[in-house]
């Protein structure tokens, strides 16, 4: 990412003798678009994609805005005084940081709504689970009645949210959206953890690991993971508190065994037990604990919370159980979109499975670069039989090879549902955890899920007695 970024005010008042570039015309380049024009503001809007947008519908909507297509305009992005960059956009890259003058205020959609809007912010970043804490806390500051909204790398883009009084808005951000972000004030903030993610942008964990602790800049409480070095604070003196999954001191949020049950804790006062909670694993349980402590650090009372906490249902694609055909959980963890993600999920249901059990994993796709050697342990250790695809399946089949554990590579998710479907027995686990993109064989991670879900559906379906019907995907 290039360095000129500034933090030259982006007030409405202020940009009205400004010449506006939008880097980007996906949902968040357009809503930028849409945004500036709702206050009389005109821009251009590039983007490199010949087909980012249907150009008669862009032009119905916005007349009087230049688009062009196809590639980064040199000339356009040099005359710019301001850029606002969708977060998909490297502005690293030669065709756009060597065009990009000294005086440009280079910004992303995040930075541009903190700049114009006082709303109590809650903001969540980290490599894993951020749309699962995000989406709790949203859901239970909307049953405490506060009017509640997401925003950011979930749900709507955060300039659509602008125009509405809030009493709190979550904001779930990405590196990629940090990178461009001075301006936020929140109430209170979290990096959940940092695994290697998105290293084909950030080229180094460390720089990544910065990028994501940069947040703890623009709040008032810090809150970090004491399960995870890189998310802790660096050399400043700040308002924090923390979670982990062992003991908490005073004021801080862990985890106890008590009674022969893990329970949640805050001090030394016990919350509520793990095996209550509404979503599997302890990293769900370590997500859990991240809500409760961002909750708490904005006023609501932990109690409260804890009541509602169990009627949360969880997110689709993300540790989410499909069936317990034969009794035994298959889950769709199709979201685990890098090596963390997986980590996360295998050291979160094998904790809560018998050693007579097997753990299989369906795990490939485009791994983007990524280091796979970090499953090595973790698989010898709790994963009975790998089955690989995609990409880069073989490089997963390579690391089960060394922890010495079964691993077939399969041509789809189809053909492992029915190869498991003969070997599983009743309390084993079948788990589809990528640790990839999808990118190679599918559109998203979203239709990778629905694969598995139509798959095991099928699976159920046809072991079924003829004369009932079959189940619907």
């Amino acid at each position: 990412m290039t360095q000129k970024i500034s933090q030259a005010p982006l007030a409405i008042a202020q940009l009205t003798t400004q010449k506006i570039v939008v880097l980007g015309a996906g949902l968040t380049g357009l809503s930028c678009v849409r945004y500036l024009a709702k206050h009389g503001l005109t821009c251009s809007v590039n983007d490199s994609r010949d087909n980012a947008v249907n150009i008669d519908v862009f032009k119905q909507e916005f007349p009087h805005t230049a688009l062009t297509l196809g590639g980064w305009d040199k000339t356009l992005i040099a005359s710019a005084d301001v850029l606002l960059v969708s977060p998909g956009v490297d502005t690293s890259i030669a065709d756009i940081a060597k065009q990009i003058s000294n005086n440009c205020i280079v910004a992303g959609d995040v930075e541009l709504y903190c700049q114009n809007n006082n709303t109590a912010i809650l903001a969540v970043t980290g490599s894993n689970g951020k749309s699962t804490v995000v989406s709790l806390l949203a859901f239970l500051g909307q049953r405490l009645g506060k009017n509640v909204e997401l925003g950011g790398n979930i749900g709507v883009p955060v300039l659509e949210q602008s125009q509405k009084s809030l009493d709190c808005l979550v904001l779930e951000l990405s590196s990629f959206q940090l990178e461009t972000l001075r301006s936020m004030k929140a109430i209170a903030a979290t990096v959940l953890n940092v695994s290697d993610d998105h290293l084909d942008r950030h080229k180094t964990l460390e720089n990544y690991a910065a990028i994501k602790r940069g947040i703890y800049q623009q709040c008032q409480t810090a809150i970090t993971n004491r399960d995870d070095v890189n998310t802790q604070l660096v050399g400043k003196a700040q308002k924090s508190l923390s979670f982990g999954s062992d003991a908490a001191l005073d004021g801080n949020f862990g985890m106890s065994v008590i009674d022969g049950q893990r329970q949640l804790m805050f001090g030394s006062m016990p919350l509520i037990g793990v095996n209550q909670l509404p979503i599997a694993g302890l990293h769900n349980a370590l997500n859990c604990l991240a809500v409760l402590a961002l909750g708490h650090s904005a006023g609501w009372p932990l109690d409260e919370m804890l009541a509602h906490l169990v009627e949360f249902k969880g997110l689709a694609h993300r540790c989410q159980l499909i069936s317990t055909y034969k009794n035994v959980q298959w889950i769709n963890d199709s979201k685990a979109t890098n090596v963390g993600a997986t980590l996360a999920a295998i050291e979160g249901l094998a904790a809560m499975m018998s050693v007579d059990n097997n753990l299989y994993v369906i795990a490939g796709g485009d791994g983007k670069g990524a280091d796979f050697s970090p499953l090595t342990n973790i698989f010898s250790k709790d994963v009975s039989h790998v089955f690989t695809l995609g990409k880069d399946g073989d490089e997963i089949a390579a690391v089960a090879n060394k922890a010495q554990i079964k691993n077939s590579k399969v041509t789809g998710i189809e053909q492992a549902i029915n190869i498991l479907g003969n070997i599983v027995k009743s309390g084993d686990v079948v788990l589809l955890s990528p640790a990839c993109a999808s990118i190679d064989m599918f559109k998203n991670f979203a239709e990778r899920g629905e694969v598995f879900v139509n798959a095991v559906n099928k699976l159920s379906g046809e072991n079924k007695t003829p004369s009932l019907p079959e189940e619907n995907s």
